[in-house]
């Protein structure tokens, strides 16, 4: 299967704006900026991914994107995940891949090896292989094949919404539960969590 990874990333100044009452501007800049290059340093290494494209308003994210070899799109006129994310998936089908890995830039402890085995954790087309967040509520990960399949969702209860969606399409739900792709972080609560992992290992 030829996979294309989509990664949207907001401004890295501006993401993570619920951590602001435990980090500065500043110390918010460098861990968006840390989880980003992780994410992008992962998805290179990945063998089964044959692209990444980073899509953000951000001209700082998209040099970085360059650096590692991602395509990029410039995300312009009112901040919308699902249609940006719909703008790219329309890019990428016309490069004829077989699947779209939706993959967030903060996902902490995201390791080569979660990716690899989620990947793997795919069936055949059409279906879609998703991970959901720590409260089964948002969605870290999502590959749908074909591309296309699904119209994004992302928000509020995105996880039940891409999988009610898939099925009313007839495809394949493969569900990932997977510790290091549920953690993203967001608030306070999820940077506690990720330091005290990160404390023990």
């Amino acid at each position: 299967m030829s996979i294309w990874a989509i990664v949207p990333v907001k401004p890295l100044r501006l993401g993570k704006s619920r951590l602001s009452g435990v980090l500065s501007d500043d110390e918010r800049t460098v861990l968006n900026r840390m989880f980003l290059e992780n994410a992008l340093d992962i998805l290179r290494a990945t063998t089964r991914i044959g692209q990444t494209l980073v899509v953000s308003r951000d001209p700082a994210a998209l040099a970085i994107a360059r650096e590692f070899g991602a395509r990029t799109v410039l995300e312009d006129g009112t901040p919308n995940l699902n249609n940006a994310l719909q703008r790219a998936t329309m890019l990428a089908r016309t490069f004829e891949v077989n699947g779209i890995l939706i993959l967030p830039a903060d996902l902490p402890l995201l390791s080569q090896a979660d990716l690899e085995s989620f990947i793997a954790a795919t069936g055949g087309s059409p279906s879609i292989t998703i991970a959901p967040d720590r409260h089964k509520d948002g969605t870290n990960a999502l590959l749908v094949s074909p591309p296309g399949l699904l119209t994004y969702a992302y928000g509020p209860n995105s996880f039940n919404k891409h999988c009610e969606m898939a099925r009313s399409k007839g495809a394949q739900v493969n569900v990932v539960l997977n510790p290091n792709l549920a953690l993203d972080l967001d608030t306070p609560e999820d940077l506690d969590l990720f330091n005290s992992v990160k404390a023990d290992a």
